[in-house]
């Protein structure tokens, strides 16, 4: 659910249905709002496996958390307030981290979230969990949750356990009393309960097109505007909400868009699901038309049989049993689905190709003058561009097949005395590449000597050919994808042909990483992120294919606040398998054995 924003169009948007499992919830977000997915401890693929590889192995059992919320403040003055919740782990040494945000309800005060949280439960360790709820202001509507700045919204309260009390309980629940953060004050803050539930590894998934015909109308002067929520019956005998659709305005005859879900979702074609329609308000006070239980496997047969069901209005205070209504539900598509996941097409044969931009401007500083972030320090103190070139190579590397780099500088006056905008670091007019991380390291401090900083900073040329790379290996083969692995001081010249060059290359095998060295002003590489849910435009209108940019700020890391590993691997395994998804290329092999036996699983 990377899209899981926190209240687009005012609580209209859909949740859960995208058939992207864990892609949100598998990736923290820093605390005050940072950019990238800071130290997250849901499950990531691309992380687990590069870990994997240096010997770092735990047991351990991979849990979906769930949570609702009950008897809220009400922070708002004429209106309710609009709740989120954060999970964070504790560690060690008190410092908290971030496990996932749920998405953020309008104007309730019994909140039941879908969004999951997604943390692996090691039975030898304590493992203590905070959760913080807030009331998010309504100026912050149409950002994704993982963009929301904490310190901006108003705290409803805090609760926490040990993850072990959750597991142990009956029914693995766990009601907890929600309080200040210092824990004074006797005045009751509501509840927050929490359920886990163990993921299900499976690649099945089912997409389904939902519609209803004649519903019931429960405006006055105007006609409902309808959406479905549909929940799983757990073992418990309760019900676990795990998707809704978006809602379709003034309509009583909606057709709702694909929801793609997956096992992991729905367990089995035999378990009950309860499919409600409501009515939506923007009061968050939604009135319930009709609602009905069928399992995934009636449901298919309601789409071959090409026949509705009628929705069913439960009893009232005037109306002691329940109604029949007149509304009906139909089932107009039903699709099954493969789901493959990013190490299913890595150990299948699929490469990484990682290639490498340098920023040579003089926005760095004189490379003779300590303050430089260039300053080559004879005691063997690496700058800031070294230090990122060594904490980003290492991950970068790791998954780079030849560990051979084409390693570019930008907006330096080269060898030939004029500004180059693409530049071979190696000093080669016919061969960028170089051979691992010693390898860019030695060009690097050779170009130094060689090369003036000037400028401008142009993201453009090297964004070109980094596509150039990669549309040119269509036409041979299909098993390599492209990360280009730009360090820069953050100041950009040239953001719309930057725009232009990211969408056009949006088409292509190609993840764009972008580390920002130093203390600059990062709001262009932000908005190249285009993490605020609305993807790149060019100067001719058109709008990018897909996201393929991630911002990675290295003072965030120096701080401790982000994980190096973590935050570069993020968004990676989703812009792979988006772009696999879009060309719908599976990995090369039949009946694919999940590598990692239980991995994070992406639509194909």
């Amino acid at each position: 659910m990377g899209g899981c924003f926190s209240d687009v169009k005012g609580g209209q948007q859909a949740v859960g249905g995208g058939g992207i499992v864990g892609h949100l919830g598998a990736q923290g977000f820093g605390g005050a709002g940072s950019a990238a997915g800071a130290a997250a401890s849901g499950h990531n693929d691309a992380v687990e496996f590069f870990f994997q590889t240096k010997g770092v192995q735990a047991l351990y059992t991979k849990l979906e958390l769930s949570v609702s919320a009950s008897k809220l403040r009400d922070r708002d003055i004429i209106s309710k307030s609009d709740p989120m919740a954060v999970v964070y782990a504790k560690k060690r040494n008190g410092t908290l981290e971030e496990l996932g945000r749920t998405e953020v309800i309008m104007n309730n005060l019994e909140p039941t979230w879908i969004q999951k949280i997604s943390v692996n439960y090691q039975f030898e360790i304590v493992q203590p969990l905070i959760f913080h709820v807030y009331d998010v202001d309504s100026q912050y509507y149409n950002l994704p949750v993982k963009n929301l700045k904490l310190k901006d919204q108003d705290f409803l309260g805090e609760a926490s356990c040990v993850l072990s009390e959750i597991v142990t309980k009956r029914n693995r629940t766990l009601t907890l009393n929600l309080h200040n953060r210092d824990g004074r004050g006797l005045k009751s803050l509501g509840t927050l309960t929490v359920q886990a539930e163990e993921t299900v590894a499976s690649r099945n998934a089912v997409e389904m097109t939902f519609r209803c015909h004649h519903l019931d109308n429960k405006d006055l002067f105007s006609k409902s505007d309808p959406f479905l929520r549909i929940s799983r019956i757990a073992e418990s005998g309760g019900s676990i909400p795990i998707c809704k659709t978006e809602v379709i305005n003034n309509n009583l005859n909606p057709v709702w868009k694909p929801l793609c879900l997956t096992m992991q979702q729905y367990i089995s074609k035999d378990n009950p699901l309860i499919i409600e329609c409501f009515d939506f308000n923007s009061s968050g006070n939604h009135v319930l038309i009709g609602k009905l239980q069928k399992t995934v496997a009636e449901l298919e047969h309601l789409h071959q049989t090409r026949s509705g069901v009628n929705l069913v209005s439960p009893p009232s205070h005037l109306r002691r049993v329940e109604k029949i209504t007149e509304g009906q539900l139909f089932v107009d598509g039903y699709v099954k689905k493969q789901l493959y996941s990013f190490l299913d097409y890595i150990s299948s044969g699929f490469e990484l190709n990682f290639m490498v931009a340098v920023d040579f401007t003089a926005s760095n500083g004189n490379p003779h003058n300590l303050d430089s972030l260039h300053y080559i320090d004879p005691s063997g103190r690496l700058n800031a561009y070294q230090q990122a070139i060594m904490d980003a190579g290492e991950v970068v590397q790791f998954y780079d097949s030849d560990r051979r780099f084409p390693a570019w500088g930008f907006g330096g006056k080269t060898f030939g005395g004029s500004v180059s905008h693409c530049f071979n670091l190696n000093r080669s007019p016919t061969d960028s590449e170089v051979t691992g991380i010693e390898g860019i390291m030695a060009a690097y401090s050779s170009t130094l000597y060689n090369v003036t900083l000037s400028g401008p900073t142009l993201f453009g040329p090297v964004i070109n050919r980094a596509a150039e790379i990669a549309g040119g290996s269509l036409s041979v083969n299909q098993n390599k994808y492209f990360i280009l692995l730009i360090i820069t001081d953050g100041v950009i010249s040239d953001i719309q042909e930057t725009k232009d060059a990211l969408v056009k290359a949006s088409d292509l095998p190609l993840s764009i990483l972008i580390v920002g060295v130093g203390g600059a002003d990062f709001t262009q590489m932000e908005v190249l992120d285009a993490d605020d849910g609305h993807r790149l435009e060019s100067s001719t209108g058109r709008v990018a294919t897909r996201d393929i940019v991630q911002f990675v700020p290295m003072r965030e890391v120096h701080r401790g606040e982000i994980s190096i590993v973590q935050v570069l691997l993020e968004e990676l395994p989703g812009q792979f398998l988006s772009y696999m998804r879009s060309r719908n290329i599976r990995p090369h092999f039949p009946d694919v054995v999940h590598a990692s036996g239980q991995g994070t699983l992406y639509g194909v």
